[in-house]
């Protein structure tokens, strides 16, 4: 059984957290005390029905205030696979943690209110959609019981969407008109849209699928050195790690970096049995045919397909903390299990999320996205952005306090 791993996108009170306890309650993935819980929270919809939305309200403030502050997930599966949902905030002070939220998902849903439309908040997240690369944009139309289920409201949101999406050059989209709060379109076809032929937002998401990318060759980033040293495995010496992109198979040629010794990948295995080849996402651990000095944070990849090994970078970069970057300060990098010093040097300029402009402002600051050029102390492993972007992002954390205050999307080589 694969896994989905999307987020819920959206201006505040979309219906973000009701959309997302729908979908729970409704498939039955609610816990019985999860259900007590939310009733004694005494919090109730205009109807007089339980609020759904305090299933991923976890917070006290979340509760009071009745928005999301924090990205919660959440995870519940049918017959046919299982999911891993990120609610985001739709405040603008929250963008840090859509674009955190959004890191790890596969595919984004983003809601627009039927009575709003397309607002500037829509256009923030398809833009972060775009930055970040996202395999798919589901735009689900909600409240629609707010406009009497009209079709015309709902094409002329989807054709306003799709003016923006050819601005982004966001290529796959696709559109469900919803009711989160009274469950139309979210787990069955609603009898109130007739006009409507599409699927229910359950039926897409257990059934859409994304194509391997075949261009994507396989990275493996090394998290733990395996040496037992124990009678039984005396000359055993693992590589524990996650495969990113395909074609990771025995008798492959590798290219340790950032040495660049090469070598062949002897065995594979995966709980505790030896297999042949493993996919993008998948936990494992290989043996490789020579003994070479390898520590936890270098790079096993296709030494057909090498990744890029550089200390000077440009990349988009999203700021996190409430300190503005500082130009003069070093920071760390953390790409995958690798750390190293860095100096961003120059900010090339700032986004405006709304307008997609380039703003030539100097200051990035919280919430901000922009692009700099990084000078890193040793050599960093990664590829870029447009070819391979699970393994063209990175974390950026304060050495002073170990908070992370950013993150990288790497563009290009300087």
């Amino acid at each position: 059984m694969n896994i989905l791993k999307f987020i819920t996108a959206g201006s505040v009170d979309d219906g973000k957290s009701t959309l997302i306890g729908r979908l729970l309650y409704d498939t039955n993935s609610i816990l019985d005390d999860q259900l007590e819980a939310i009733q004694k929270a005494n919090r109730k919809n205009n109807d007089g029905t339980v609020d759904l939305a305090i299933l991923t309200d976890g917070l006290k403030a979340e509760r009071e205030q009745g928005i999301t502050i924090d990205v919660a997930y959440k995870y519940f599966q049918t017959e046919k696979r299982k999911f891993i949902i990120a609610d985001a905030p739709g405040h603008i002070q929250y963008t840090r943690n859509m674009v955190t939220g959004a890191s790890n998902s596969d595919l984004i849903i983003i809601l627009v209110d039927a009575r709003k439309g397309v607002i500037e908040q829509t256009k923030r997240h398809s833009f972060l959609s775009k930055l970040l690369s996202l395999k798919k944009v589901l735009v689900c139309i909600n409240k629609m019981d707010m406009v009497d289920f009209e079709q015309a409201v709902y094409e002329n949101i989807k054709a306003d969407y799709l003016k923006l999406a050819e601005n982004l050059n966001l290529e796959d989209v696709d559109f469900i008109p919803v009711s989160a709060l009274k469950g139309d379109n979210i787990v069955t076809a609603s009898d109130r849209m007739p006009w409507y032929e599409g699927t229910s937002l359950l039926e897409y998401l257990e059934n859409i699928e994304f194509p391997e990318d075949k261009s994507q060759a396989w990275r493996f980033p090394v998290q733990w050195v395996i040496r037992p040293q124990t009678d039984d495995l005396h000359d055993y010496r693992g590589y524990a790690g996650r495969v990113l992109g395909e074609g990771l198979k025995v008798g492959e040629e590798a290219l340790v970096l950032p040495s660049g010794v090469r070598t062949t990948v002897k065995a594979i295995e995966f709980n505790q049995e030896h297999i042949d080849s493993a996919e993008s996402g998948k936990s494992v651990i290989i043996h490789l045919a020579d003994d070479i000095d390898i520590s936890r944070g270098d790079f096993i990849v296709n030494a057909a397909h090498p990744a890029l090994t550089e200390r000077n970078f440009e990349a988009n970069i999203s700021w996190f903390d409430n300190k503005p970057l500082d130009t003069n300060q070093v920071y760390l990098l953390q790409n995958h299990t690798h750390i190293t010093k860095i100096k961003i040097q120059e900010v090339l300029f700032k986004y405006d999320v709304n307008t997609q402009e380039q703003l030539f402002d100097s200051e990035i600051k919280l919430n901000d996205i922009g692009k700099v050029f990084v000078k890193a102390a040793n050599e960093v492993v990664f590829d870029l952005h447009k070819e391979h972007a699970e393994n063209s992002r990175a974390i950026i954390i304060d050495p002073r306090t170990n908070i992370t205050v950013g993150a990288l999307m790497i563009e290009d080589v300087a």
